[in-house]
């Protein structure tokens, strides 16, 4: 019979059965003649074992073809990946279906499983009539045994919680994971070896991504952690057009044959990128608190989480904006007659609408304008009409919503508890200037109302601080230093005005407000560019941050007066980056314009210390201070930083880095001829980078970046990726001649210099970065409207060249490539480690390497399976590299089990913390990679000297305490008695007499005393006895041990004698070094004579010692040099500490079994109880042995 053990724990359910349940899913056997005990005929390539009247076990046939043959055959068709050698089958009666509900990997283990049906289930049945019956409650028995092995509130959650139960059994018996390892979601599919394909499953949890497989006799498993993957990506091989493709470090893994690719690859990248943010971005973990819960992670919530992070992408609303409800309706658009098909989203504060048609209409509502949500009459022409009126007299008509009541209860509560929280102020003196316009075009300086809609500015929304309050600028920069133009000032009033008039009259028919209808038309306008005299107002408008400002009045002034005069690091970067704003501009060469910009700066530091100031901060909101009141431009650098551009603005920039790895694949997509020739990607990052971090402001003249900036608050960072497309593309030519990353800059750098914008009515600004070229030629102009209508236009004319980038392939791109910019930050840490710790050490750079990522992983598996960690256990990017990942005291001892060289057998737990704690400098309980493998190369590369010099370390202060679980020996008072001569017999019948060899050692000590820098403090005979029973587990099962074990006797004997020797000198004539070394003109005693050497009936040394044992126990001391120098009279213990140890095998070792070691840790406590209980037997065996050793070698 062919049998195959698993190489995967079985399953541990209640029963005392330990093989793998199995949901009774029918199936139909083919029949032929050949049972063993049936009189019935079996299936040929299975073979009956036993059999109930409604139970059947049957094993695997024993040919070993037909054997794999079942087995392929099994994973192929029923996509079960493996199947057991054996099973149990329920008949059903009276049919050729038969239902398995069990397996088995070995004969014993079906045979049990046989045994428990028999003793709890199958004695029962006799109290049903009907055998339908029967079978129908064993099946029912079986689902049950299931649902009670698994998490049933998990696996309800799924579409299908029964098939989720049985794949949560499998996932678990396989992969033998914690049980805080969940799995989020299952699928079958090939993992693509070479050219061969396996066929399997694959499992997504939260940490892992994990393949298992067994065909053709042979399993294959894979475990991918999810921090581990580099790269995701959809491509296709010679045989398939679609497969997965999984990038690791030096791995590259294809999956294909999914029924659903897109669906697999979405959840893929969503998994990879939360856990990449939860363990390696700190600051994202800080901010998500979705983050932080892992375990509440389903493949629910994942779909829940890219549709909520779409929603507020698309919208740009407050990361802490919650969606609630996505429902399809239609709304009535007034410009176009007719209602508009698309979509309500609902979240904490806003309703919005998006029609299916990209651009036609997008609608954003905050519940803060709206005044009442009515439900209007059902008819056939307005089924489930709601009306939601806003306080500027407008009115938005929603039809064919489903579930209209709810839908309507849940909004008006949320409503209600808006105005709750942010009261309105609104004017009500004012009624006939409701429906006046809102923006004037003469004046900067308006009062702030939109609609009837009154702006409580910091200025006068507290009467009675007004006085304390700092004073703020109270308009637009823009507005006192205005400039006039130097030419044809007529015809740019005229064009100036004429963009003015086009968007009044817009105003009127799409409404003024936040809540106005935003379709193609207004895109369009903002093409051409806003009007001087709106574009402050209309930033609000498209930021939203409108809203922000009307909902806290006076907060800006109050972040101002906490914030004033205090001095840190912050403010000083801010100081010295306040004249660098603009220079350019009147308005930042008065005092007036800089301190309105370090007050925004200052106060926005204090609002969000996480992000503080970031160098570029200070360039957009000096052009915000132009066209804003300083409030203003407050809320708007609030929504540049924390909706629009999300985590632009922190220590590592990571979301800059992000959008420029987005844009580099867009530039291969869109322009491969210009990407061909950048060979190198990093090159063009050097250049844009700049353009995504500061909105084009720093690189192009103010008067056609402002354009920009326009484009930006209306369509978000996609108008930044299509005008840089624009760009490139425009000087493709000229790029693919350049020579080297310097001309391509130039090249940019000029063009972007020579952009103009016609239709401004101030002055040219000059600009301070312009790159001058040695030509004389004037180079030609490029008008800001022209490039920025040719950025949009082309996605109408040709959408093939840059493509219409929408905003939900905007966010799967940035998804992808947040894996890539981390892990790249990754493998920087990882490599300015290894380039700080490699001339320190002697280990191999390719080992030092296997060594960090072990380390690493070490951390990591604590951040998987553990409660959450403190701060202080966190991945820390703000910290220096060398520190960004540290183990504590648990971890560590893992570590120094899987890689040190010292294994003590169930001592080396206790070495471990020993060695942690000599580690441990700063005592903060925590060690860093550095100190971790300059004590292995220690242990691996130190010379002897250097090696005993450590275990003498380990058996001392601090690494050996009071409190050490070992540290306790039984060997107490009196002291040992070591008076006896020291003469040892040897095999062959001679003697060896080490009195001489002693004198002389002792002497030598003494002369290179005074040679020793730092001297250790000496051990006493509590220490000493603890490195003697480290010396003795060392030892243990190595080929030499008779022979080590020997030569410590002897040595140990030495340091009792030397240990003695000082005890005694101290009480007379000070220590052994003076009666030894220091007086050589003193005569020396005889060795008959000799106190140290002297029959214990021949002094009174050894009697002083039993009488006062305590004052002798205390005095008893050996020094480092006496135990090195001991250890050097014995070959072989010299030989054990100077052969070459390999680091490799261990290592291997280590990758193979460090997550087993894990698992098994956190797999009970019976497992810990019973490790418990055999360490400290091993160390009574070991204290009792250590005990009759050293006993025995002073009496030979």
């Amino acid at each position: 019979m062919f049998l195959m053990k698993p190489s995967f724990p079985l399953w541990r359910c209640d029963c005392p059965v330990q093989t793998l349940w199995s949901s009774p899913t029918p199936v139909r056997i083919l029949r032929s003649a050949g049972g063993l005990l049936c009189e019935g005929p079996v299936s040929p390539l299975w073979s009956s074992c036993w059999e109930h009247e409604l139970v059947l076990l049957e094993a695997r046939s024993a040919s070993l073809i037909k054997g794999r043959l079942v087995g392929a055959l099994d994973a192929v068709l029923d996509s079960n990946a493996r199947v057991a050698p054996f099973r149990i089958l329920l008949q059903v009666p009276g049919s050729q279906v038969y239902s398995p509900i069990a397996c088995g990997a070995t004969l014993e283990e079906i045979n049990q499983h046989w045994d428990w049906l028999e003793q709890n289930l199958l004695h029962t049945l006799s109290v049903f009539d009907n055998k339908e019956d029967i079978a129908s409650f064993v099946k029912g028995k079986v689902k049950a045994l299931i649902a009670e092995e698994t998490s049933s509130r998990l696996a309800e959650q799924e579409e299908d919680p029964e098939k989720f139960r049985e794949a949560l059994v499998k996932f678990e018996a396989r992969f033998n994971f914690p049980e805080a390892e969940k799995l989020i979601t299952y699928y079958s599919c090939c993992c693509w070896k070479g050219r061969v394909p396996r066929q399997g499953w694959l499992y997504l949890s939260i940490n892992h991504l994990c393949f298992y497989s067994f065909f053709l006799g042979k399993e294959l498993k894979l475990v991918v952690p999810w921090v581990d993957i580099q790269k995701l990506e959809k491509t296709s091989n010679a045989f398939l057009t679609a497969t997965i493709r999984i990038t690791t470090h030096k791995k590259e893994r294809d999956f294909s044959m999914f029924l659903n690719l897109e669906e697999v690859f979405k959840i893929m990248e969503q998994l990879a990128d939360v856990t990449l943010r939860r363990l390696l971005d700190n600051e994202s973990f800080d901010l998500d608190p979705g983050l932080q819960e892992p375990s509440q992670i389903t493949k629910r919530d994942l779909e829940a989480r890219a549709q909520n992070e779409f929603f507020r992408a698309f919208f740009r609303l407050p990361r802490q904006e919650k969606l609630h409800a996505v429902v399809d309706c239609s709304l009535w658009t007034p410009f176009s007659r007719c209602h508009t098909v698309g979509q309500m989203f609902t979240s904490d504060s806003y309703i919005c609408f998006a029609s299916k048609e990209d651009g036609c209409c997008n609608v954003i509502l905050p519940l803060r304008e709206v005044v009442s949500i009515e439900k209007m009459e059902d008819t056939s022409l307005l089924p489930n009409p709601i009306i939601i009126s806003i306080r500027s007299k407008m009115a938005f008509q929603f039809i064919e919503l489903k579930d209209r009541d709810n839908l309507v209860e849940s909004l008006l509560v949320r409503l209600k508890q808006v105005h709750a929280d942010h009261p309105v102020h609104y004017d009500t003196s004012q009624d006939d200037d409701m429906m006046s316009p809102v923006f004037h075009s003469t004046s900067m300086c308006s009062d702030h109302k939109f609609g009837n809609l009154e702006m409580v500015s910091s200025q006068n929304s507290e009467g009675s601080g007004t006085e304390k309050s700092p004073r703020l600028h109270p308009e637009a920069l823009r507005a006192v230093f205005q400039q006039s133009a130097s030419q044809s000032p007529d015809l740019r009033m005229s064009r100036e005005q004429i963009k003015t008039s086009l968007w009044n009259d817009h105003f009127v028919e799409y409404g003024r407000t936040v809540c106005m209808f935003r379709t193609e038309k207004i895109r369009k306008l903002v093409a051409m560019g806003i009007p001087e005299s709106l574009r402050g107002r209309l930033w609000l408008l498209f930021s939203d941050a409108v809203t922000d400002l009307a909902s806290h009045p006076g907060y800006y002034g109050h972040l101002v007066e906490e914030s004033m005069g205090k001095c840190c690091l912050v403010t000083e970067e801010i100081e010295r980056d306040l004249h660098r704003s603009l220079p350019e501009h009147p308005a930042f060469q008065n005092e007036t314009g800089i301190a309105a910009l370090r007050r925004v700066l200052t106060a926005y530091a204090h609002r969000n210390p996480k992000i503080g100031y970031c160098q570029s901060m200070n360039i957009l909101t000096s052009v915000l201070l132009l066209y804003t009141r300083e409030e203003e431009a407050f809320w708007l650098l609030v929504a540049l930083c924390e909706r629009m551009l999300p985590d632009y603005f922190n220590r590592r920039v990571i979301g800059a880095q992000v959008d420029q790895s987005v844009f580099e694949e867009l530039t291969r997509e869109h322009l491969p001829e210009l990407a061909e020739h950048l060979n190198d990607p990093s090159a063009l990052a050097s250049i844009s980078l700049s353009w995504f971090l500061t909105l084009f402001l720093s690189i192009m003249p103010l008067e056609s970046a402002v354009n920009v900036v326009d484009c930006f608050f209306y369509d978000g960072i996609k108008a930044i990726f299509q005008l840089g497309l624009a760009v490139l593309d425009a000087n493709t030519e000229d790029l693919c001649s350049s020579k080297d990353d310097g001309q391509a800059l130039m090249i940019l750098s000029r063009f972007l210099d020579h952009i103009k914008n016609e239709d401004s009515p101030g002055p040219p600004v000059g600009s301070h970065h312009a790159f001058f070229s040695d030509d004389q030629e004037p180079y030609p102009m490029t008008d800001i409207a022209d490039l920025i209508r040719d950025s949009y236009e082309v996605i109408i004319v040709s959408p093939q060249k840059f493509g219409d980038q929408s905003v939900e392939q905007i966010e799967h791109m940035r998804c992808r490539h947040r894996i890539r910019v981390l892990q790249s930050h990754e493998e920087t840490t990882k490599q300015n480690v290894l380039r700080v710790v490699t001339p320190e050490v002697s280990i191999l750079p390719e080992d030092l390497e296997e060594l960090y990522d072990l380390f690493k992983r070490e951390h990591m598996l604590s951040c998987y399976w553990e409660q959450p960690r403190p701060v202080a256990l966190r991945h820390d990017p703000s910290r220096p590299y060398t520190e960004q990942y540290r183990i504590d005291a648990q971890q560590f001892a893992h570590l120094f089990q899987l890689v040190s060289p010292w294994t003590c057998g169930t001592h080396t737990e206790i070495l471990a913390g020993r060695t942690f704690r000599l580690l441990d400098d700063n005592v903060d309980h925590l060690i860093e990679f550095k100190a971790f493998v300059s004590c292995l190369d220690t242990m691996y590369n130190g010379e002897m000297s250097e090696k005993i010099k450590l275990l003498y370390r380990l058996h001392i202060p601090p690494a050996l305490t009071e409190n050490d679980q070992d540290s306790q020996s039984p060997l107490k008072n009196p002291l040992l008695s070591t008076s006896r001569p020291l003469v040892f017999g040897k095999p062959n019948g001679d003697a060896t007499d080490y009195q001489k060899q002693l004198k002389q050692m002792i002497k030598d000590l003494a002369k290179e005393k005074d040679k020793t820098e730092t001297e250790l403090p000496k051990m006493s005979q509590r220490e000493f006895i603890q490195f003697c029973k480290t010396l003795y587990s060392m030892f243990h099962e190595d080929p030499e041990e008779n022979d080590l074990y020997q030569a410590i006797a002897t040595v140990t004997t030495l340091l009792l004698q030397i240990g003695e020797v000082g005890q005694h000198s101290s009480s007379s004539s000070g220590s052994c070094f003076q009666e030894w070394g220091e007086e050589p003109q003193a005569s020396e005693p005889s060795a008959e004579q000799d106190s140290v050497f002297a029959d214990s009936d021949t002094g009174p040394t050894s009697q002083d010692s039993m009488a006062c044992p305590e004052q002798a126990e205390g005095n008893w001391t050996v020094s480092l040099e006496h135990i090195l120098a001991s250890l050097l009279t014995e070959e072989s213990l010299v030989n054990f500490f100077e052969k070459p140890l390999d680091i490799k095998s261990k290592l291997e070792n280590a990758k193979i079994n460090q997550y087993s070691l894990k698992t098994f840790e956190m797999s009970g406590q019976l497992q810990h109880e019973l490790k418990q209980d055999s360490s400290s037997l091993m160390r009574r065996a070991c204290d009792t042995k250590v005990q009759t050793t050293v006993s025995g070698a002073v009496s030979p």
